[in-house]
Order: C-alpha cells, then sequence, then structure tokens
C-alpha cells in the first residue's frame, strides 16, 4: 500500500501536481469511473463542513469508492485513545483517511503512525487541497498562460500560506497582501521560500494595496475570521481596506478574475457586488473542489 501522504502542498512534487491537475481536467469531462472501486476511504471531521465533505463524498462515489464519515464525538480517538493507535487500526480497516481538523499536529501524528495515505482536508494552518484546487481553477480562467499572477488579499491564513506553497511549485506568481503586523508561522514561511527559491518562482508579502493589485489577474480573498477563532475588533480594523469593493478590484488588471474559497461572509471580506459579479469566478472554484480531490485520491490510490 502506498504509505506516502498529502499533509502539506510541499508533500507532492511539481511534476506530480502537474499530473494531478491534467488528471482533474480529465475527471471535469468524464466525472464518472472505477477508478477506487473496492477502495474504502474514512473521513474524519472533526470541524463543520459543506464543500469539503461534499466533495469528497460525491467523489469518492462518483468513481467507484465508499466514503465513511467519522464525525468528531463518533470516535474514540483523543478521547479513550491515542492519534498513533487510531491511526494504527484505521490503517486495518480502510485504504486511506481524509481528515479535516483544528491542529496540524493530528495530522501529522495520524499520518506517522498510519501505513495508509493520510490526506489534509483542512487544518488552522494549512488548506493543500484547496490550494490545487485554486491553481486549477486559475488555469482554466486564463488557459494556462504564464506569467499571471494571483494577488491573494486579506487576512494572512491557512488558505494564504498553502496558495503561496501551491503557486511557487507550479510557476504561479503569488502576492500575500496582508496588514503590516501580521504574517505566517515562521516554519510555514520559511517552508514558501524555500520553495520559491528551488523553483524560482516569486512569492512575496506586499503591504501597499495598489502596488500588490497593479499586475493581479486574479484577486484572491478568504474570511477575516476563521472557525473556531475568537472575534478580534483589532484585527477587523486592520482588515477594513482590504475588503474586496468595486474600487479596490478597479486597481488590478482590467481581465482580473475575483476568488474565494467560501464559505464568504458578505459585507466584510467581499461585498455582494463583487462575488455576484461578472469578473467572479467563485462557484467554478468551489465545483472544481470535486475534480481536483477525485485526481488527488487516484493519484495515491489507483492500482
Amino acid at each position: 500500500m502506498n504509505s506516502r501522504h498529502f499533509r502539506r502542498v510541499a508533500d507532492l512534487g511539481a511534476a506530480e501536481i502537474e499530473k494531478i491537475l491534467s488528471e482533474a481536467a480529465r475527471l471535469k469531462v468524464t466525472p464518472l469511473g472505477r477508478d477506487l472501486e473496492g477502495k474504502n476511504i474514512a473521513l474524519f471531521f472533526s470541524k463543520p463542513s459543506t464543500r469539503t465533505r461534499v466533495s469528497f463524498g460525491v467523489g469518492i462515489a462518483q468513481l467507484g469508492g465508499y466514503g465513511l464519515f467519522l464525525g468528531e464525538k463518533e470516535t474514540q480517538m483523543r478521547v479513550s485513545e491515542t492519534i498513533q493507535d487510531t491511526a494504527r487500526v484505521l490503517s486495518r480497516y480502510v485504504d486511506a483517511v481524509v481528515i479535516r481538523t483544528f491542529a496540524q499536529a493530528d495530522v501529522d501524528d495520524l499520518a506517522s503512525a498510519a501505513s495508509i495515505p493520510v490526506i489534509n482536508a483542512l487544518t488552522d494552518s494549512r488548506h493543500p487541497c484547496q490550494a490545487l484546487t485554486d491553481i486549477f481553477t486559475f488555469r482554466e480562467a486564463f488557459g494556462g498562460e504564464e506569467g499571471r499572477q494571483i494577488t491573494y488579499v486579506g487576512d494572512g491564513n491557512n488558505v494564504a500560506a498553502s496558495l503561496a506553497a501551491a503557486g511557487a511549485l507550479t510557476g504561479t506568481p503569488v502576492c500575500l497582501c496582508i496588514p503590516p503586523g501580521d504574517g505566517f508561522d515562521v516554519d510555514v514561511w520559511k517552508e514558501i521560500q524555500e520553495l520559491s527559491v528551488q523553483t524560482g518562482t516569486q512569492t512575496w508579502v506586499e503591504h501597499d494595496i495598489e502596488t500588490a493589485l497593479r499586475d493581479a489577474s486574479a484577486v484572491y480573498t478568504d474570511v477575516w475570521q476563521s472557525m473556531g477563532e475568537t472575534e478580534n475588533a483589532d484585527k477587523m480594523a486592520r482588515l477594513e481596506p482590504y475588503r474586496v469593493d468595486s474600487e479596490l478590484l478597479s486597481k488590478s488588471r482590467p481581465d482580473a478574475v475575483v476568488m474565494h474559497c467560501l464559505p464568504a461572509h458578505r459585507g466584510m471580506e467581499i461585498t455582494d457586488e463583487v462575488i455576484d459579479g461578472d469578473r467572479s469566478i467563485v462557484f467554478e472554484q468551489a465545483e472544481n473542489r470535486l475534480h481536483v480531490q477525485k485526481a488527488l485520491l487516484v493519484h495515491f490510490l489507483a492500482v
């Protein structure tokens, strides 16, 4: 059994990502198949979910596999059993584990003891499945034209970090436009910079909004308050100028598209007129989670 894991974007090489994105394009055209026939995949979710849970569940079924949903309170993991023991047991029952949880350490601990692939469906510090989808969707919008830049505007969170890593590995310049004083975990940022140097792809932080947006072909934003995060008035005030509205969008390239991983807090990080406007590819982006995650599972599980 393939015991490699997808804990973070950097777990895949550049060539592997290209193979997965190519497979996602095929599966988008031909969604049904038997690639996962006979495969049982545990879906372990500590956090509520719409897109992630539905896209993985439907995608597994479309390829002939079985997805077993396990809610946080439906197992003994971290209650009367260690994460490592849970990993060892699940490795004897199922062919892979998809986990959506709070701490990245939980994903790493699960993977350390599992003899089956562990796929990170979101943690507080990383969102690698979303990042691959973002690159896939961005390429769709511009036909794979090289040199196009994504500018992420807003909170420096898990989505931004994984997007930057995926951009570095796929040759996609990513500018992270975040408020002064905000930043990423030291280890996460070090990883992003190492990938950027390795591939020669620009990935940088820019606090000035006009400078960040000048060459943007995509303006990407995400919620300012992540799931489970306590409301912080000071943080909200710092982010006010970074709201993606028509005025902010006008500072980007005339053909720039708008991206958001959803769910959106309308009126906070993005306005209705932008997310519902003709430059928005937000719901195409949401759909593409299905196709990219199917391709990811095929990459790890198909014989």
